[in-house]
C-alpha cells in the first residue's frame, strides 16, 4: 500500500503556476520533451503543451487543489480537484519527474 508523501516541489510549483495562471511558469515545469497524458490524449513538447495548456488548463482558468500524494516506484500520484471554466470534478494526476522538472503529466 502507497503511504502519503510530501508534493515534489516540480508538482507544486507546476499546480501553483495553473493557480496563479503563469504560463510561462507552468511551462518552465517540463522537460524539453515533456509529456501531457490527457486520458489518452498525448501532448509532446513545450509548443504542444502550451496549445494544450491554452485551450485546457489555464486557458480555461483551471485551478488545482491536491488533497494526497503518493510514490508509486519512481511515480508520483496525486488526488486532485479541478475548478474552472473546463472540466471540474475529481481525479489522479500521476508525475514522472527527471530531476527537478516533470517529464510527464498523466490525468485519470
Amino acid at each position: 500500500m502507497s503511504m502519503p508523501v510530501e508534493t515534489p516541489a516540480a508538482v507544486r510549483r507546476m499546480v501553483d503556476a495553473t493557480n496563479a495562471a503563469d504560463s510561462t511558469a507552468f511551462l518552465d515545469s517540463f522537460t524539453d520533451d515533456g509529456v501531457v497524458d490527457d486520458w489518452g490524449r498525448e501532448f509532446v513538447g513545450r509548443e504542444a503543451i502550451a496549445g494544450w495548456n491554452d485551450r485546457e488548463n489555464i486557458g480555461v482558468q483551471s485551478h488545482f487543489t491536491i488533497q494526497q500524494v503518493t510514490q508509486e516506484g519512481s511515480a508520483f500520484a496525486a488526488t486532485a480537484t479541478v475548478k474552472g471554466n473546463g472540466y471540474n470534478g475529481g481525479g489522479t494526476f500521476t508525475f514522472e519527474l527527471a530531476g527537478d522538472l516533470i517529464s510527464r503529466f498523466t490525468i485519470r
